[in-house]
């Protein structure tokens, strides 16, 4: 399946084989580098990574088809640029509906609008809407393209026994059981873990006592592409809905429905049809096309790694859908492990690396539950005092810069900057801006071999990347001991070109996001964040951020 035919796949009709493996007739448990376990978007994100660096992974899934229903569908700025390094994020933006605005409305009254990329210069937009099993089968194909990985169809982990230097696993299949021994086990099996079960772990936090309708709708729509956010709206008084495009003339609309409604009663069509109606108006012609009830929780495991199995995505850590983080923390947590676990599993660096993905991913879904709460909590008034901060907040953001900084219809995932990171080397010179280390790296426009492009694009060899601003001969690089590193070489617009590894700041702009001069050097992980930046490039200190970003300092 290529690009041109994307949008004629019916992903939610495909059924994937059983296939029996031959590890089943082994006399022993066969060994494998690293075995994943849920072929949902972390799973597959993760394995691609892996496959990508050379590792072969085993990838299991108990089902034999995509998600059922759109489920999440906002993918962020940072996500859809994790897609291209893998390969597909140009097909996930071509199928998606691109929007960078959100309006918010007071009862039947817009309040503001805000833009999530106001400023010019990123090649991706700040969202893209697109159905989950979309992002599901794109990763899929790209999967398929890929010899080291071995997907494994209705194939369920019914045991598993951790020992020191790997996991050993039994496997349920249609066929009867087998095992597998797995150096290192990712666990991407969604909320309900039967990994994170299995070892008696457990997700700690607060359930939020409130239920919410989703109701995916076909139909024509004079809506633009933007997110629409009502309080108080008098076609659904004293609750909230949010409006959303997605691809394929399909809109999602959550209503939030309070903490006493039937959650089967309320998927029926007879009480869902009455308040789609009421939203879209009596003449409108819509049909429904999934429909769901779901309460939440904002939790979280103490640590995501136990020894040689490793937690990620919503078996790790879980928020509220308000905000869009689940799915893109998942992704990025899928992204800061693979290339830990890759450096691991290929002996350039130690294990205890992967301690920094636990620390680093720890901190980032903190970030998204506090921010997920807040969200909730602005939401879901808890009672008549919060109602009425709330209300008044809401009737001064119509005038009031200042109180729309107050409003939280669900704060927009961001991706996170590991500023405590293990793995940094601090500043020792001041520089400006956001590029600190632990921040993910800005793109920007650039000029390779005279041609557009974009900087984020020349990153996507999979190693460690050496950013020298200057011009003239490029420095050597320090040695390695065998670890990915490449130079790129940035020069002014119009700058002669010294060497193959250049590219031109076509617009001045990348100097300025990275606060750069002639002489300034930085240093990027695989995984795009800042690890280290200084004035000027000296080897031994380069050799030095390099051992500690890979758990060696």
């Amino acid at each position: 399946m290529d690009g041109s035919t994307a949008g004629r796949v019916d992903y939610q009709s495909l059924v994937f084989p059983y296939a029996r493996s031959p590890d089943q007739d082994a006399p022993q448990p066969v060994r494998h580098p690293v075995v994943i376990v849920g072929a949902g978007p972390v799973g597959l994100a993760a394995a691609i990574d892996l496959a990508q660096q050379g590792i072969r992974t085993v990838l299991l899934d108990d089902d034999d088809r995509l998600s059922n229903g759109s489920r999440a569908i906002c993918f962020a700025k940072r996500t859809l640029e994790i897609f291209d390094r893998l390969g597909c994020g140009e097909r996930m933006v071509g199928q998606g509906v691109t929007w960078n605005t959100g309006k918010v409305f007071f009862r039947e009254e817009p309040v503001y609008s805000f833009n999530l990329l106001p400023e010019a210069g990123h090649r991706r937009p700040a969202f893209i809407n697109l159905q989950q099993y979309y992002v599901e089968g794109f990763l899929l194909e790209r999967a398929r393209a890929l010899p080291l990985i071995d997907l494994r169809w209705k194939n369920r982990v019914a045991g598993l026994e951790p020992q020191a230097d790997g996991v050993l696993l039994d496997i349920e299949t249609p066929d009867g059981g087998y095992r597998l021994q797995a150096d290192w086990l990712v666990a991407a099996d969604g909320a309900r873990s039967p990994i994170r079960r299995a070892m008696g772990l457990e997700s700690r936090g607060q359930t939020f006592r409130d239920r919410f309708l989703i109701a995916d709708v076909r139909m024509d729509a004079p809506f633009p592409a933007e997110r629409w956010f009502w309080f108080d709206p008098p076609f659904h008084p004293n609750q909230s809905v949010l409006l959303h495009q997605q691809p394929d003339g399909v809109w999602r609309i959550d209503f939030q429905l309070g903490w006493d409604a039937d959650p089967v009663a309320e998927r029926q069509p007879e009480r869902v049809i009455p308040r789609v109606q009421a939203l879209l108006g009596p003449e409108a012609r819509f049909e429904l096309e999934w429909v769901s009830v779901y309460t939440f929780s904002c939790l979280r495991m103490e640590r995501f790694r136990h020894g040689r199995v490793l937690f990620a995505g919503d078996s790790a850590h879980g928020v509220s859908p308000f905000g869009a983080r689940g799915a893109n923390s998942g992704v990025q947590d899928a992204e800061n492990l693979a290339w830990k676990l890759g450096l691991v599993a290929a002996g350039r660096a130690p294990e205890s690396l992967l301690d920094s993905y636990d620390a680093e991913r720890v901190h980032a879904a903190d970030e998204n539950i506090l921010n997920s709460t807040r969200s909730t909590d602005f939401i879901t008034p808890k009672n008549e005092a919060s109602r009425a901060f709330r209300d008044a907040t809401l009737e001064l953001a119509r005038d009031c810069a200042f109180a729309r900084r107050l409003v939280n219809s669900g704060r927009l995932s961001l991706p996170s900057t590991y500023r405590d990171s293990p793995l940094n080397t601090p500043d020792a010179e001041a520089f400006d801006g956001p590029m600190q280390p632990g921040a993910p790296a800005a793109d920007a426009p650039v000029r390779v071999a005279g041609e557009p492009a974009w900087f984020l694009a020349q990153l996507e060899h999979g190693g460690f990347t050496g950013l020298w601003f200057g011009e003239g001969e490029a420095p050597p690089l320090p040695a390695t001991g065998g670890l990915p590193l490449r130079l790129l070489q940035v020069v002014p617009a119009g700058g002669a070109p010294a060497g193959a590894a250049v590219i031109e700041d076509a617009e001045g702009m990348l100097a300025r996001r990275y606060d750069a001069r002639p002489g300034t050097f930085y240093l990027l992980r695989p995984d795009q964040h800042v690890a280290a930046r200084w004035r000027r490039f000296e080897p031994a200190l380069v050799q030095a951020a390099l051992a500690r970003a890979t758990g060696q300092g």
